[in-house]
């Protein structure tokens, strides 16, 4: 055999063998480096998205936060607002009640002094009968002075 078959039929094998190593070998394997590099880019470009939603998700719950404290302290503004309000009206319920005392109060001691001038007219009417009895000498009716001493009492 010469060289030159043995050349021809080296390269025709190695041929073979390259058509048969690319097409049963290098194309299934590169199939599965392909499908698992395309997984692996799908599981990064996953994992950036789902970064960037909890960024989002961060920024939204920093979000609700400031909201939550913002009512909160509108609230609480509110609240001592009104506190401040029912503060002030119980003061002026409490104010008009001291006034109705007093106006009541000052009734009562504007009557008490009024039945105590009149317990004061009546006494000085029955002295000044028992006087003017004395100096007379006799004894006066008072039933029958009755409108002399009547006179007498709306001077005093």
């Amino acid at each position: 055999m010469s060289i030159t078959i043995t050349l021809i039929a080296q390269v025709l094998a190695f041929t073979i063998l390259i058509w048969l190593v690319n097409k049963h070998l290098w194309g299934p394997l590169s199939a599965v480096l392909d499908a698992r590099q395309k997984k692996i880019a799908d599981g990064l470009a996953a994992s950036e998205k789902g970064l960037q939603e909890q960024e989002m998700a961060q920024k939204r719950a920093e979000e609700v936060v400031n909201e939550a404290k913002r009512q909160a302290a509108e609230i609480i503004a509110k609240a001592k607002s009104r506190d401040t309000q029912m503060i002030d009206e119980a003061k002026a319920k409490a104010a008009e009640e001291a006034e109705r005392i007093m106006v009541g109060a000052q009734a009562e001691i504007d009557q008490e002094v009024n039945r105590a001038k009149d317990g004061l007219r009546k006494q000085v009417s029955a002295l000044a009968v028992a006087g003017a009895s004395r100096i007379v000498g006799k004894e006066i009716d008072i039933n029958v002075h009755k409108n002399a001493l009547k006179d007498l009492i709306a001077q005093i």
